[in-house]
């Protein structure tokens, strides 16, 4: 079995959960997930399985889109609903709509930031999380992110009352916290703030209208009919430039060889071959020997 499968993963569970359900139900060991999303969150979670396991890491690290609740007026410890509250400012606000989209076009394009400690961010071989449930405070490393676009959906023009809640849509790029961002959407505003809600609506090219829930899977396998729902590998690769393999480098090809550079990796930073439709290799400029190319993933023309 082999293929992309988009899953609407439900609240209550991990992504890890959801790889060993689904093990079971299709009856397969050859099963991953791309990108963690945590237990209270639901949303679009691709899997893939048998040879699609290869290209998980191009999901993983393709763009995002998620629909959020933000919450002004507490902080919690994990910057979530589920989270102890650790700082509030529960005097009486008057936010208006431009102020929150203000707070947003400063939040928009590149940013820095500092992972949550309830995360699985590795310090030192341990992560976060580790060391806040020993309640051990650990400095955590800064990190770049690229948010493409914030947009607030609530068609109201000012928010009242001690705390307030508004809906943004967030476009971004690998890496980045969602809650995090309510943290510092609610510092631009003066407030503490957290994420009382998220819904993951894309991953990569995959949408919510895309996917089936555990229980449709189950379904349909004890239909016979999963195949229909799969999607194949070649999806993830859709970023990068695909070309057919020219006859005389089919076999080089096929035995993962290192060859000439390809004139168009002076532009593309990976290239796919392409058999007859179907992706034989993803290719990139060798790192150590100038004017070669060697392969980063193979996949058998057979599967």
């Amino acid at each position: 079995m082999n293929g992309i499968l988009p899953l609407w993963k439900e609240k209550g569970m991990t992504s890890h959960d959801c790889v060993f359900k689904l093990r079971k139900i299709l009856g397969t060991k050859k099963v991953g997930h791309t990108g963690t999303l945590d237990p209270s969150v639901e949303g679009v979670l691709p899997i893939c399985l048998g040879q699609a396991t290869k290209v998980a890491e191009y999901i993983t690290d393709s763009g995002k889109e998620y629909i959020a609740v933000v919450s002004i007026g507490t902080a919690t410890e994990t910057e979530d609903a589920d989270g102890a509250v650790v700082a509030s400012d529960l005097s009486p606000k008057h936010i208006t709509r431009t102020e929150i989209e203000a707070a947003l076009a400063k939040l928009t394009g590149e940013i820095v930031q500092i992972p949550p400690m309830y995360s699985a961010v590795k310090v030192n071989g341990k992560k976060l999380y580790e060391y806040a449930r020993k309640g051990i405070e650990v400095e955590r490393p800064e990190r770049k992110v690229f948010i493409r676009e914030i947009e607030l959906l609530d068609p109201v023009q000012w928010y009242e009352g001690e705390t307030v809640s508004f809906r943004i849509r967030v476009a971004c790029g690998k890496g980045t916290y969602i809650r995090t961002l309510a943290v510092q959407i609610g510092e631009q505003l003066g407030f503490p703030a957290h994420m009382a809600a998220l819904v993951r609506t894309s991953s990569g090219t995959y949408v919510q209208d895309d996917c089936r829930t555990l229980d449709e899977v189950r379904a349909l396998q004890e239909e016979g009919q999963i195949a229909s729902i799969l999607r194949p590998l070649e999806d993830a690769l859709s970023d990068f430039t695909a070309i057919e393999i020219p006859e005389e480098l089919l076999e080089k090809v096929e035995n993962g060889q290192v060859l000439p550079e390809h004139p168009l990796l002076d532009t593309e930073e990976a290239l796919v071959f392409m058999n007859e439709g179907k992706a034989l290799a993803v290719y990139r400029k060798h790192p150590t020997k100038l004017g070669l190319m060697k392969p980063e993933k193979m996949f058998p023309l057979n599967r």
